[in-house]
Parts: structure tokens; sequence; C-alpha cells
């Protein structure tokens, strides 16, 4: 039997996937995902590992799988800075355990040899989540939009194809959206909105967040917003309606709920259409390299409301979920799982479970 975890370290959530192998056959998975904003208490990375570890009750693991996103926050000098710290946590919590580290070549390395490189383990989550869907597809795009962001890779002949290995590469050539379902600014998605029969700049300041216009759509529900709120607030629609009010400088006094719902569907629409325009970036260029008909598969929280939407308004040759290729715990957690897998790979000398 062999225990393995995949652990994805990001800026406000940290993703952890417990892997029980038995007879080269995964028989026990366990997901975990707590809210923890590195950037408000980096000092407090340990505690929030270790607190994993101990509500996965991982008294015996065989090996960890590390990556990570949260050497971007700013609380960090630099990426290496933020590296560096990620892995000494790490390194502390799991002291009693053989530590991989993932790549942007989508392999695993030591710690030792990530701590040497930093820039190339800086934000390689996205090559988990591409190794593990070419497993079952070998030409395709991924789309995995979680609270944050939106990674879109490209797999070809059943390898990763991606054209950037940095987020600065990764926007440019639209493999990296900086748009979510949960954490985005709306005034990142709009700078304007239609009301009261005219169109009404939008403040710059943090009233609202893409959760709110989801939650206020019915695209997820109050457990499902596990971010904090803009005004520290609740997560009820009356709540989330006089926060969007906000973003034109009103308030719920001076706008209807119907008034308010429609501003909610215009930023929704404008949100679908900024996935929409990375994916078409990376999606004709793969249908350019392949005579295949070429798929996209989408996971993460924003699957069905975002990637789905965004590929379905390209017109591209088919939609793929991927629960359907792999069991549905990998939806909300997809670098975890795939890392998890990676590494019991790794353990196998190659062979797969």
């Amino acid at each position: 039997m062999v225990d393995v975890l995949g652990l994805d370290i990001g800026g406000a959530n940290t993703k952890a996937v417990r892997i029980t192998i038995k007879d080269a056959k995964i028989c026990e998975v366990k997901t975990k995902v707590e809210y923890f904003p590195v950037w408000k208490k980096p000092q407090k990375l340990f505690d929030t590992l270790s607190s994993l570890r101990q509500s996965l009750k991982l008294q015996r693991l065989d090996a960890l799988g590390v990556t990570m996103t949260a050497e971007l926050s700013d609380v960090y000098q630099t990426k290496r800075e933020g590296v560096n710290h990620i892995l000494s946590c790490v390194e502390e919590a799991f002291a009693d355990v053989p530590i991989y580290v993932l790549n942007t070549d989508v392999e695993l390395e030591t710690l030792e040899a990530a701590k040497h490189d930093p820039m190339g383990v800086s934000a390689a989550n996205w090559a988990a989540t591409g190794w593990l869907v070419a497993r079952h597809i070998s030409d395709c795009v991924v789309v995995d939009i979680g609270s944050t962001s939106t990674s879109i890779i490209p797999i070809l002949h059943g390898k990763v194809a991606a054209c950037g290995k940095t987020d600065l590469a990764k926007l440019i050539c639209g493999e990296l959206v900086y748009t979510g379902s949960l954490r985005t600014n709306l005034a990142a998605v709009v700078h304007s909105i239609p009301t009261r029969n005219g169109v009404a700049g939008v403040s710059s300041e943090l009233f609202a967040l893409s959760g709110d216009v989801h939650l206020i759509l019915g695209n997820i529900t109050s457990p499902d917003y596990t971010c904090e709120t803009a005004d520290g607030r609740g997560k009820t629609l009356p709540e989330a309606l006089a926060r969007l009010a906000r973003v034109v400088c009103a308030d719920t006094e001076m706008l209807n709920k119907q008034e308010i719902i429609d501003m909610a569907q215009y930023i929704y629409d404008k949100q679908i259409a900024q996935v929409a325009e990375g994916l078409a970036k990376v999606y004709s260029r793969l249908k350019k390299q392949t005579t295949h008909q070429v798929p996209v598969v989408v996971t993460g929280l924003g699957k069905d409301f975002l990637a789905r939407k965004a590929a379905e308004s390209i017109k591209v040759d088919e939609i793929i979920d991927l629960s359907s290729l792999v069991m549905a715990e990998a939806v909300l957690a997809t670098p975890a799982f795939g890392l998890a897998l990676m590494t019991a790979k790794h353990l196998a000398g190659g062979r797969s479970p």
C-alpha cells in the first residue's frame, strides 16, 4: 500500500489531495481545501500546512508532491523569496516525508534542486493539470477556472504543449487569464455598465467580487463562496446585491433588485468573453498543429458557468467535463490530484496506478 499527498499552495487557497494505492489501484482519495490568504500572515503558513496534515490524518506518508502559486503574493519582494519561504515551510511541516517539487517542464525534482532554481518551479501547478488530462486525451485544450484565475493548457500528442512557462509569458500567449469564479475585482472585468438608459463608469474600489455576481445569478451557492467578501459582511443574496450596487457608487435604495441583477448579467457576459479571448488564442494555435478533433476539457469551480460557456461561445469541437474522465474529487483540486498521481507514478518507477 502506498500513501501519497499532492499539495497545491495558492495565494488564497491551499489544496491537498491524499491518494492511497493498493495493488496498482486507487482505493481511497481524501481532499481538503484550506482558505489561507498568505499575504496577511505568511509566518502562519507552517501552521496551515501542519493543520492540513492533521485534518487528513497523515501520520504516515510515502511521498509528498508540491506545487505553488503563492510566491506571486506581494508579501514577498520577489518570486525567488516566495518559493524559498514556501518550500522551507513545507520542509518543516513534512520533515519525515520524501518531498518532490513540480517544475514547469512537467517533471518532479528534489527539494534541493527546486531551491537552486526557484523560477523553474514557480507557478507550475498547471503542469500537473495538463499531465493528468494528457493521460486520457492526446489532443485537447484544458480550461481550469478556480477562485482567482483561469489556466488554459494545450495538450498535443499526449503531452503538455504550453507556450509559456512563467505567468508573464502565459498572460501574453493567452494561457493564463487573470479572472476567476470568486476573487476577481469587478473593475478588472468591466470599465462601465449599462444602467438607467445610460452607461455608468465603475468605481475602481474593491466594492464587490466575481463571487457576488455568481451568487446573485445562482451560479454558486453561499457555501461555494469560500473566500472573504469585499466588505467583510456575509454571503447572502441581499448582501451581494448591496456590494454590487456600490460598484456604480449606488446602493439598494437607489437601484432596485432587477436593475442590480441586470448589472450582474452584463458583468457575467463580459467575464465569459475574457475567458473566451484567451481560449480562442490557444485553441486556434493548437488546431493548426493537428488534424484530429480538439475537445476542450473543463474543470475547476467555474467549469460549468464560465469555462463551458466560453468554449461554447467560440464553437469548439467538443466539451468534456473532467469528472467524466477521472473521479469527481479531482475537479475542485485538479493540480493537487494530478500531482498526487504523478508522485505515485514516480515512486512506482514510472508505472501508473
